[in-house]
């Protein structure tokens, strides 16, 4: 497959979520390979000096509003968290590891944590209710665990995060076709005319 769309994600991120649903289906009809990327969007944020739509009180009712809407279009389930923001940072080492050490079940894992945080809206912000998803997910906690204290675990993600800045990411979710960047789930359209 000569096409590939790379998906650059933090669990923490609603946009991302909602571009989660829609990039298996977009990638099938255009005959591209998705790879998932993931990264850490506190870091993004911290090396290139964004922020989350949520620190500015207009701007974040506007895009709750907005993520309402594409949710319906794309007919997916969707629950502002009431939580938000995400400490993501043991969530994605979480997710790295079981990218590296579990591929056959990475796309489980990322449905049972999206799931929990963007339609059942589950504080994951707390370890124990981190653990109980886990578990009503049919993962191992202590794994999981095991695996976000893994030193190698831990130095892909920082990679991954970094050759993301590198490469001009900014935020979540962030697409690249090749060398060209594509920012947001509402910039999809740009990714399909893109691949083809």
């Amino acid at each position: 497959m000569s096409k590939s769309v790379e998906f650059f994600f933090d669990l923490g991120s609603p946009a991302t979520y909602l571009a989660f649903t829609q990039l298996p289906l977009l990638c099938a009809h255009t005959g591209s390979e998705l790879i998932y990327r993931p990264m850490l969007l506190g870091g993004v944020f911290k090396a290139t000096g964004n922020a989350s739509p949520v620190t500015v009180p207009a701007k974040g009712a506007h895009m709750a509003k907005d993520l309402e809407r594409f949710a319906k279009r794309y007919g997916v389930p969707f629950k502002l968290n009431p939580y938000f923001p995400i400490n993501t940072l043991s969530l994605m080492r979480a997710v790295t590891g079981m990218q590296m050490r579990q591929p056959e079940r990475f796309m489980a894992f990322l449905d049972c944590l999206f799931q929990a945080l963007w339609v059942d809206a589950r504080d994951l912000n707390q370890p124990e209710t981190v653990a109980t998803v886990l578990d009503e997910g049919g993962f191992d906690p202590g794994q999981v665990l095991a695996l976000t204290a893994d030193e190698q675990i831990k130095q892909a993600l920082k990679a991954t995060t970094g050759e993301a800045i590198a490469r001009g990411v900014f935020g979540a979710p962030s697409m690249f076709v090749g060398a060209e960047l594509f920012f947001g789930q509402d910039r999809l359209d740009f990714v399909r005319e893109a691949l083809g």
